[in-house]
């Protein structure tokens, strides 16, 4: 099959199955454990969606609730407008692709792709087609008669997504499909998934711990944290824009410092733990918590005419950046300046001023 051939077949796909998935008001329990908690999300057709969160905030197990394999105390959860509560997993037109993989391991490549079709008992002819397209999607044809054992974890990971997305569903679950993986190979085979998904357009939710996963190849994530969904956006809006401490600390670096709001001569002042001040907004409530990113602030010499004062406690060299904490106070600050030959560098026990940009700086009461 044509490289064109593929594309009409994927422009194909994407035309018959771009649907949303919409879930309103899930509860989830085992127990006395309240795992999922009035969860209610929009995922809009043709969307790479991730679930991003910790271990037991409850991403997988939300997953699995669209699957078909967990079952909700209340709420619902409908896809193409359609509520599937009541559907058993192999009528809910999903796919789902294990964190396993779950290949099995006796049967040749073409075997596993087609097994779910055989299944279905389709006519071999169409059987043979279609697994035929969903082999060269994954580009994968010339290894069809290998056996799982025969390939690297990529390739059984593509393996996994073309005996998926052969029997054409709807919406595509990805569990973790990367955590198997050695970095190298996990940043390669993200950038396939990505490619994959578009060509297809194929709703597609993806579950992940790790936010650069989430960061590089999804349109919007909801982060997720003790069953409550924290925020929903794009990478960069939540990056940019946390909606609350948790959000800002698990989205990259961030510096988080705590203290307490006191007034002095009309002015509202931020005094850190340890004692130094610095001006805060007017409106600034109490309890808030002065948050900013490494990169968004810059070390200077004293005298300089920075923000708060302090001194160099660490210095980490990696590659494009110097990464310095500076102790402000009792508090360690991080701060990552870009690497050029032939600067000074600060060292350990340098006395430094550290300066915030007032419009990079966030203020957050929880």
């Amino acid at each position: 099959m044509t490289e064109a051939s593929v594309l009409d077949v994927s422009s194909a796909l994407r035309r018959q199955r771009a649907v949303g998935v919409s879930i309103s008001g899930v509860n989830v329990s085992y127990g006395a454990n309240h795992v999922l908690k009035d969860v209610s999300l929009e995922i809009e057709p043709g969307e790479f969606f991730a679930f991003l969160g910790p271990s037991g905030c409850g991403k997988t197990t939300l997953l699995r609730l669209i699957a078909g394999f967990n079952t909700a105390d209340s709420g619902t959860v409908r896809i193409g407008g359609e509520d599937i509560g009541d559907l058993p997993p192999w009528k809910r037109d999903v796919g789902l692709v294990f964190q396993s993989y779950a290949l099995w391991p006796h049967m040749t490549v073409r075997k596993n792709v087609a097994f779910g079709l055989e299944e279905r008992r389709l006519p071999r002819a169409e059987i043979d087609k279609r697994v035929n397209v969903a082999l060269e999607v994954v580009g994968l044809t010339h290894l069809a008669d290998r056996r799982p054992s025969q390939l690297s974890g990529g390739q059984q990971q593509r393996v996994a997504v073309a005996r998926t997305i052969v029997i054409e569903p709807k919406v595509l679950l990805l569990d973790e499909p990367l955590s198997n993986l050695d970095a190298k190979l996990r940043v390669q085979v993200r950038r396939e998934l990505r490619d994959l998904q578009r060509r297809l357009g194929l709703t597609t939710i993806f579950v992940t711990h790790d936010q650069e996963e989430a960061n590089t190849i999804c349109d919007r994530i909801a982060v997720m944290n003790d069953g409550v969904v924290q925020q929903v956006g794009t990478p960069m809006e939540l990056y940019e824009h946390p909606a609350n401490l948790f959000v800002a600390g698990f989205l990259g670096a961030a510096n988080i410092l705590t203290g307490k709001m006191v007034e002095e001569g009309g002015q509202r002042l931020f005094e850190l733990d340890g004692g130094m001040r610095l001006q805060a907004p007017a409106n600034v409530p109490d309890g808030s918590r002065l948050v900013f990113r490494p990169q968004h602030a810059s070390v200077a010499p004293v005298g300089s005419g920075g923000t708060l004062s302090g001194e160099i406690s660490h210095r980490e060299f990696m590659g494009s950046i110097i990464r310095y904490s500076v102790r402000v106070g009792g508090t360690d600050v991080t701060i990552d300046a870009p690497f050029v030959t032939g600067d000074n560098l600060f060292k350990d026990g340098d006395r430094v001023e550290v300066t915030l940009p007032s419009e990079r700086t966030l203020w957050l009461a929880k």
